[in-house]
């Protein structure tokens, strides 16, 4: 059996990945503001420090798994904090971790994306460009700025929803950047990520008003299947990732989305190279 850390574990699609992974016979080390293993603030420099330091600490400094899960939806009203915590919230944390991942026999990492990265039309590039340059504090002031610059309406309700979408755009590049470097894939450490879509968890209900029992086919974006996501759906899927049989896939983003995606975007993958 063995040890993962899920962060976001107190609630939602980090609370699910944690029982699956619990039940499975593994120790689970909980990261979240409250109700955790470890209270951290993955959303502050130090928040994040504090949570790899004692994550090592208690795995004694060998990991099989990390499954960053924390992260928050696009009606916060600080978009700042949106990117801080969407972005620098996982990425810090797992750079931190890596070495302890590459100790195991084989280390696994999944993140948290979302569909909203390839099917909300307010990325923005030059945010884009600051998170996956490491620049902190000019992604957060470009993050507040183009906040004010939404119209009325999701200024209102939705305020951090291109630092929300731009935040999980950069996340995927990341993965998919981080993943083949030599100190990941040489060393054995598999970094994938997943894009859920309309999940029913505290996130998404309060971020977009729709209730538990809301017409699937009144919401904003086309689901196929009929159905919203459960919490379930997605736990299935970071545990799949975390197995030590998952021994060939890295760099990959996974749609658990219901066929929002692809029912918006159906010729945008696959992508031919050109030369």
């Amino acid at each position: 059996m063995g040890v993962y850390a899920v962060t976001g574990s107190a609630s939602g699609m980090g609370a699910a990945s944690a029982a699956v992974l619990r039940e499975a016979g593994h120790t689970v080390i909980g990261v979240d503001l409250r109700d955790a293993d470890i209270t951290a603030d993955l959303g502050t420099a130090d928040g994040r420090r504090a949570a790899v330091q004692e994550v090592l600490a208690t795995c004694g400094g060998v990991l099989d798994g990390v499954a960053a899960v924390a992260g928050v939806g696009p009606a916060m009203k600080d978009a700042a904090a949106v990117a801080s915590i969407n972005y620098f919230g996982p990425v810090v944390l797992l750079e931190g971790l890596r070495p302890a991942l590459a100790r195991s026999a084989a280390g696994r990492a999944v993140v948290i994306g979302s569909n909203s990265a390839t099917t909300v039309p307010v990325i923005d590039d030059t945010l884009v460009g600051l998170l996956l340059a490491g620049d902190e504090e000019a992604a957060r002031e470009r993050a507040r700025a183009t906040a004010g610059t939404l119209p009325a309406e999701l200024r209102e309700s939705s305020p951090g929803l291109s630092a929300y979408a731009s935040s999980k755009f950069a996340l995927a590049r990341w993965v998919r950047r981080t993943a083949v470097a030599p100190e990941w894939a040489r060393e054995g450490v598999l970094l994938n990520a997943i894009a859920p879509g309309a999940v029913i968890t505290p996130l998404m209900l309060g971020s977009t008003g729709v209730t538990r029992d809301a017409d699937v086919d009144a919401f904003p974006t086309p689901m196929p299947l009929g159905v919203f996501g459960r919490p379930e759906d997605i736990a299935y899927w970071v545990h799949q990732f975390l197995r030590p049989e998952a021994r060939f896939t890295t760099g990959a983003t996974l749609y658990v989305d219901g066929g929002t995606d692809a029912a918006m975007r159906p010729d945008a993958q696959p992508t031919a190279m050109t030369v």
